[in-house]
This record gives structure tokens, C-alpha cells and sequence, in this order.
């Protein structure tokens, strides 16, 4: 390693919004041809760095400086010029625009004539995609790809330009662990020709298995840095959270109870080509009381499963479901929730939650007829349901009137949670509950988790994090290719078991 002379450096960088501290004289370097890992909570400043130091924010006290050189960006272009790229956390794609197109907004490529030159740019694209292992047409429309497919395109595009600095702020959150060993090949690959990556993640996994060092962040400070083979997990967690965590597994169990949900042989058809199937043959049970984590490799079902089940392709679903005993038809999302069913869906932002709205009004969403007299919302009920919810789930928020977009990602995601739970359901269905948040949050999640089982819900997880599935669930349905492989109890089952069934290497019902 050479940390003689740091690629990039930030010194003494603050910022402010709205008054608030987001930064406080925080200094950093990044060095060519290593790995830094970027830790700390939600809210901790590690985003708002980032977008400094790749040119979105450029309103910022202090200096950036790329190969000893003071610059400041006027926008990510400017930064991407310099060498300086950034993969979003939140998905920053254009959805009614092609793969290709995305991938080279910005970078268009003409032909003699002047006009788009869209032979090549789907060619250049396909190329990139094939490094991912993602076998899409680039001439589909992003609207049409499900989230970690999506985080796949972001990552695709990044690559498209020839980096000094490679920044990447949670690129794992949507994608499974087949694409994340890609992923770190190709991390490997460009810091051994000199490119020095920044790695923002939660996932202590990860972080030990990728990074040469590390910087800790906490409410805007750098904690501290130094080489990630001189210090242990549980250090790192503490530097990070300033205080050590609850054990995030439990031995905690509430007695199993009557059946809440039998689903026999599900199907669901595929749109565009009603031959195939994207869910095929997935028989289950659950009961009061009980956690079935669902997981497999991204395109393998999961999902769908979870959509399939909340009513959202009606028509397209086949199969037998018993919700409470009853023989149940669920066509619509309202024949879901009045059966008993909640759905919390992967995408906070663009599924769970309206962001210019308040915390208040999403968290009531769902529950209307609770709040509302002669089709009007009474804003006392309203009030009261919201910090019922907020002093529940420890949401930290001065008070229900905050925009939910001004709030951290574990936040916004308890609130989710929490739109769905003033819905009193016996039936909770949670897809990547802790995607993108941090340890802290994680940890308040899973006893979430562990506090509605005892209550006597049935819940089913969906997860791409293995060590997740393992820590919270009592039996474990594993997809592969549309179809179930394997259903497991948690007591013996390791992830290598997992991965054996989600690759098809073997199919196991017990």
C-alpha cells in the first residue's frame, strides 16, 4: 500500500442545513490503490461527505483537494471529469428511460450524422452489464427492473467512466451475495491498476472482507481511522454507535399457535410472457408466532412471493391460499388488508412511503378509517395514532410534523413499519426490512421483530443478507429460479446449506 500521497483529501469540511450540524470540521484522506471503508450510523454525515467530495453538494465550508490540487466541483460531471465517481445509495436512475440510456446520461454518444448513436451505446452497455452477470436487454426501460437490478445499472454506469476515485455509498443494499462477490471482484480489479474506492456500508461482513481501512463517523465528527487488520468487530461497532449493542439474535420464542396462513402450489405468470412463470409451485404454512425467512438470488421469486400473496397481480396469481382457516381470493391490496395481511415493501421511498408528506400523515396512511369522521381526517386521532407509533418504535424525530425525507433511512423505514402496524395485522410480511440502515437501527428492527412474534403475529422476511434470514427467522424457504428448493428450520442450517439451494446444488424439504 502507498499512502505517501492521498488521491483525494478533504480538510476541515462543514455543513449545515437548515441549521442543523450535518459536518464539523472533518478531515480525510483517500489513497490510490486501497480500500476505504466509510462507517457510521444513519445520519452520521458519511452521505453528505460523499456528495461533497463527488460534486452534488457544492455549498460547503473547508477544501477538497484531488491529487493535491484544490478543486471544487460545480456538479457530479465536473467531479466524473476529474476522476471523481460516486454510486448512489438512493437510486439515482431515470425510470421512463432505457438501461443504455441511463448509463450514459450525460455521455452521449453521436454518430457522424450528430444523431444518438444508440447501436453503440446499447453495445457498450451490454458489455457492462455482462461484467455483472446481469442478462437484460439494455433497451428495457428502468421502470421495469425490480430494485436490485436497478443497483446493478447504477454500479454498471459508474464503471462506464474511467475513475481515479470510485465512490460507492451502500452498493450492496439490494443485491444478493452472488453479485456482491462480483462486485468485489471488480473493486479488486481497479484498486490493483491504482483506483482508490471508498466503500460506505453497514455491513460489518463486508467491510472486513473488502476494506484496507476505515473511518468512523459519528453526528458529523471523524472518530477515528485506521487499518481495518488492527481492529475487531465489536471495536468497530462501538466507535461507531458509542455504546455496545444488544445481541441482535435471540433464543426468545413465543408458542407456536393456530395456523394463520396456508398457501398451496402459488404461481404467478409472468406479464410479457404468460408462458413463464416468475413464482412457481410455493407451498408454505405459518402461524401465530412464527418468522419464515424467505430468501435466494436476486430474479429467484422472493419478492414476488410477498406481492403475490398482498394482491398486486391480480389475475396473473394462481394457487390455493388459507388465511385464518378460510379459503381466501385475494385480487386486491384492500382484500389483503382485510384479511389481515401487511406488506412492507422493499423500496421505502418509492413503495412505502410519500416523502413530501409528513410523518403524521404517512404514518396514517394505511388507517384512514381510524382517524377520519364523514371522510374527514381528524388531525387529534391523527396526532395521537403518530406518537403512539413514534414513542413505540423509538423513531427519532422532533416532532410529527417533519417531512419523512428530511429523516435518516432507519427512520423513514420504522416508519414504514409503522404505517403498516396501525393497521393491526396478524399477518405481517417485511421485504428487506433493514436494507440500507444502519447497525443501530438493524438492532432495534430485529427485537421489533422478536417483540411482534412474541405478540403472536405471523411473520415472513425477506432478505438478501443470509446472516440476517439466520438471525431472525424459525424456518427458512429458499428460491432458486422461480421455484421453492428447499424449506428449512433454522436449528442446524448454516448459510452454506442456504447457498447449496439457492444455486440449485440441492433441493431440500424438511
Amino acid at each position: 500500500m502507498n499512502d505517501a500521497i492521498p488521491v483525494l483529501e478533504v480538510q476541515q469540511v462543514g455543513k449545515r442545513f437548515s441549521g442543523v450540524t450535518a459536518l464539523h470540521n472533518l478531515s480525510l484522506q483517500i489513497f490510490p490503490g486501497e480500500v476505504t471503508a466509510i462507517i457510521g450510523e444513519n445520519g452520521a454525515g458519511k452521505s453528505t461527505l460523499m456528495k461533497i467530495a463527488s460534486g452534488i453538494y457544492s455549498d460547503y465550508e473547508g477544501k477538497i483537494l484531488v491529487d493535491n490540487r484544490e478543486i471544487r466541483f460545480d456538479g457530479p460531471k465536473a467531479a466524473a471529469d476529474q476522476g471523481v465517481v460516486i454510486i448512489h445509495q438512493e437510486l439515482a436512475l431515470i425510470q421512463d428511460m432505457t438501461i443504455a440510456e441511463n448509463i450514459f446520461l450525460g455521455r452521449e454518444r453521436v454518430n457522424r450524422a450528430g444523431m444518438l448513436d444508440y447501436r453503440m451505446m446499447n453495445k457498450k452497455a451490454a458489455e457492462l452489464l455482462a461484467m455483472l452477470h446481469l442478462d437484460i436487454d439494455p433497451s428495457t426501460h428502468v421502470n421495469r427492473l425490480k430494485v436490485g437490478q436497478q443497483q446493478l445499472v447504477e454500479i454498471a454506469r459508474a464503471l462506464l467512466v474511467e475513475s481515479k476515485v470510485l465512490i460507492m455509498d451502500e452498493p450492496t443494499s439490494a443485491i444478493s451475495d452472488q453479485e456482491v462477490e462480483l462486485l468485489f471482484q471488480i473493486i479488486r480489479n481497479l484498486t490493483a491498476k491504482g483506483v482508490a474506492a471508498v466503500y460506505i456500508s453497514h455491513k460489518m461482513k463486508e467491510i472486513f472482507e473488502i476494506a484496507n481501512r476505515f473511518a468512523v463517523l459519528r453526528d458529523g465528527e471523524l472518530i477515528g481511522t485506521g487499518f481495518i487488520s488492527d481492529i475487531t468487530r465489536e471495536e468497530l461497532v462501538r466507535m461507531m454507535v458509542g455504546r455496545k449493542l444488544a445481541e441482535t439474535t435471540s433464543n426468545a420464542s413465543a408458542e407456536q399457535g393456530r395456523e394463520l396462513l396456508r398457501v398451496e402450489n402459488l404461481c404467478l405468470r409472468d406479464r410479457d410472457n404468460p408462458q413463464k412463470y416468475i413464482v412457481n409451485g410455493v407451498s408454505f404454512t405459518l402461524h401465530a408466532g412464527e418468522v419464515l425467512g424467505i430468501c435466494g438470488l436476486m430474479g429467484s421469486g422472493r419478492t414476488e412471493i410477498l406481492e403475490s400473496l398482498f394482491g398486486l397481480y391480480p389475475g396473473w396469481v394462481t394457487g390455493n391460499i388459507w388465511i385464518n382457516g378460510h379459503d381466501s381470493r385475494v385480487n386486491s391490496v384492500a382484500d389483503a388488508m382485510k384479511a389481515g395481511m401487511a406488506l412492507v415493501p422493499e423500496d421505502r421511498k418509492i413503495q412505502g412511503l410519500i416523502m413530501n408528506m409528513n410523518v403524521a400523515r404517512n404514518t396514517s396512511l394505511a388507517s384512514l378509517g381510524k382517524i377520519s369522521r364523514f371522510e374527514f381526517i381528524q388531525n387529534k386521532k391523527e396526532q395521537a395514532l403518530c406518537l403512539e407509533f413514534i414513542r413505540k418504535m423509538n423513531i427519532q424525530v422532533p416532532d410529527a410534523a417533519m417531512e419523512v425525507d428530511k429523516l435518516s433511512g432507519g427512520n423513514q423505514q420504522k416508519v414504514v413499519i409503522a404505517k403498516w402496524l396501525a393497521t393491526n395485522p396478524s399477518i405481517l410480511l417485511l421485504d428487506e426490512p433493514t436494507r440500507g440502515i444502519d447497525v443501530g437501527a438493524k438492532a432495534e428492527i430485529y427485537a421489533l421483530i422478536r417483540q411482534l412474534k412474541l405478540e403472536g403475529l405471523g411473520i415472513v422476511v425477506v432478505s438478501s443478507e443470509l446472516p440476517e434470514i439466520l438471525a431472525v427467522s424459525d424456518r427458512i424457504l429458499v428460491m432458486a429460479e422461480s421455484r421453492q428448493t428447499a424449506l428449512l428450520p433454522r436449528s442446524g442450517t448454516t448459510e452454506e446449506v442456504i447457498m447449496k439451494a439457492a444455486l440449485l446444488q440441492k433441493t431440500t424439504d424438511l
